[in-house]
Parts: structure tokens; C-alpha cells; sequence
């Protein structure tokens, strides 16, 4: 059996947060849309740093069920070197994997 590159762990929100405090690799990210088309930002650094990762997601019509949005990333993930941060904007909820 092969081995493991890092373990996985994952952060579920409904509002901006924050994923990890430290350094990290966001691998995969699973998106509810709202009734309004909305955006989820990924931030190195805190609520003010870098955006490193932004995902629109669209309008949920009136009387549909929302369709979820799952985005799986390269094998390495997307670094975020000091803290990774999620900006929720018009999304019901996110699960941000990282390792």
C-alpha cells in the first residue's frame, strides 16, 4: 500500500471564516448555492489577504433545489502560506478540504 502525502481535513461554514490558522493546501471545495447568484473567495492571509481561489456559483430559480457545486483541485491543491480564509457571499453553506 502507498503511502499517505498528507492527511485531509475539511471546514464546513455559512458564513465567512476561517478554514485553518496555519499554512495549508485547499484541495477540494463543495459550494450550496442561494436563491442569488453569489461568490466564494479563498484568502491567503486572513479576511484581508490574497485572494487565491474564486468561485461564482449561480442563482438558485424559485421553487428548484439547489444544485451543489463540487470542485476537486490538482493533486498538490492551491497553497495558502500563512492561513486560509473563505469569503461567502450569496452561498448557503461551503466545505472547504484542505490538507
Amino acid at each position: 500500500m502507498g503511502a499517505f502525502i498528507s492527511d485531509i481535513k475539511s471546514k464546513q461554514l455559512s458564513a465567512s471564516g476561517t478554514v485553518f490558522g496555519g499554512r495549508s493546501r485547499i484541495k477540494a471545495i463543495y459550494v450550496v448555492p442561494s436563491a442569488t447568484a453569489g461568490t466564494l473567495v479563498i484568502k491567503d492571509g486572513g479576511s484581508s489577504g490574497t485572494a487565491v481561489i474564486t468561485l461564482n456559483t449561480p442563482a438558485v430559480e424559485s421553487g428548484q433545489n439547489a444544485n451543489p457545486i463540487y470542485v476537486v483541485l490538482p493533486v498538490d491543491g492551491v497553497l495558502c502560506e500563512t492561513s486560509s480564509y473563505a469569503t461567502l457571499t450569496d452561498v448557503a453553506y461551503a466545505t472547504v478540504f484542505y490538507g
